[in-house]
């Protein structure tokens, strides 16, 4: 099947069956909108596509995925940043977990009867993920114990999985990759607050967590690997959502503005065109089979402006919309904040593209 009889059959499908989010648009109910939207396109085979047959796929290019999430951020139907999630972590298991494990994980997380997260950033170690001190030791039957914190893990609440970094050995070459049950004796979640609202992220303690040795990713050491492969698949698929979306809110607001701002409404739409210009190489690159890496970068710098941007535009052309209303807009505009933080920070992305992309050296 070609993108286009795939996007034009998705569409008629989406027409015919309605997905329509209900009116709880607490997180509770974002999430379980996403099991429902994730397990009806599993079960009439549009969630399958462009994943291989061997973790219960229908085979295809990978951009069929990206059009489908296109589809359903464009109508609303699941929070875009939490759909995309399995654009980062199915990749991975994928990779490097054992086949056999891969087989039977995979299509729980495709189908919507679970959700994973990614037990990566630490409070200690910042953007210096390389620091992280989360520590896995053997036992002597050959299992790990687990001992550390992880911080700003979004929906650690609500995961029955987790891939988790941690350390066996000093340096890069002493991060190893697990894939945890969520409900093993010694783990304790605890959802963190944010100025949008949300309890989205979470703090998550492991205290002396036994993990099967063959729940390994990769081998011991593959950590640091894992997540330079893991990062670029965050900025591609998962960016071309986004900015799916966000096209869709900036329809919303030009419909909302009483006195239209011409050359504001323009540069937002400029900057989420030229987002989306780079994302497509990504995607082109990705479908090609193309190994992605610091060039990502890119894409995160554009996508953060351009979203930032757009909010700054709403708030302008929406006065006191923000500060004195309940609408939508407010969470959305407070959350466009830490859009230059996560998933690294705008200065470490544009250290990348000088020091990796144009050479420039350290200074």
């Amino acid at each position: 099947m070609d993108v286009a009889e795939f996007r034009a059959s998705v569409q008629e499908w989406l027409a015919e069956n309605d997905l329509t989010p209900g009116p709880d648009h607490s997180l509770d109910g974002q999430v379980a909108q996403l099991a429902r939207v994730r397990r009806a396109l599993y079960d009439a085979g549009w969630m399958r596509y462009g994943w291989p047959a061997e973790v219960g796929g229908l085979g295809g290019p990978a951009v069929l995925r990206a059009v489908l999430g296109e589809e359903v951020a464009t109508r609303d139907l699941a929070e875009p940043g939490i759909y995309s999630m399995i654009e980062v972590l199915a990749p991975t298991m994928i990779s490097y977990a054992r086949p056999e494990l891969a087989a039977e994980m995979v299509p729980r997380l495709l189908s919507g009867r679970e959700q994973w997260c990614q037990g990566f950033s630490e409070p200690g170690s910042g953007s210096d993920l390389a620091s992280l001190s989360t520590r896995a030791t053997p036992r002597p039957d050959g299992s790990w114990t687990v001992s550390g914190q992880k911080v700003w893990t979004s929906l650690a609440q609500y995961a029955q999985r987790c891939v988790l970094l941690t350390r066996t050995a000093p340096g890069h070459d002493g991060i190893t990759a697990f894939f945890v049950d969520m409900d093993t004796p010694g783990i304790t979640v605890r959802p963190l607050r944010t100025m949008h609202g949300v309890d989205e992220f979470a703090e998550v303690f492991f205290d002396d967590v036994v993990v099967p040795a063959d729940r390994m990713l990769g081998n011991p050491g593959d950590g640091w690997r894992l997540a330079m492969d893991l990062l670029p698949h965050e900025r591609s698929t998962c960016f071309w959502h986004r900015i799916a979306y966000l096209f869709a809110r900036l329809d919303q607001l030009i419909d909302e503005t009483r006195v239209p701002d011409d050359a504001a409404l323009g540069s937002a739409y400029l900057a989420l065109h030229t987002a989306r210009c780079r994302s497509h190489v990504t995607q082109r690159r990705l479908a090609e089979g193309a190994r992605l890496g610091p060039e990502t970068s890119v894409d995160k710098v554009l996508l953060a402006t351009a979203e930032q941007q757009l909010f700054d535009t709403a708030r302008d052309l929406l006065p006191g919309v923000l500060e004195l209303t309940d609408s939508p807009w407010r969470p959305e505009y407070l959350y466009s904040r830490a859009a230059t933080i996560y998933g690294g920070t705008a200065e470490i992305q544009r250290n990348i593209i000088a020091r990796r992309l144009l050479d420039l050296g350290k200074e």
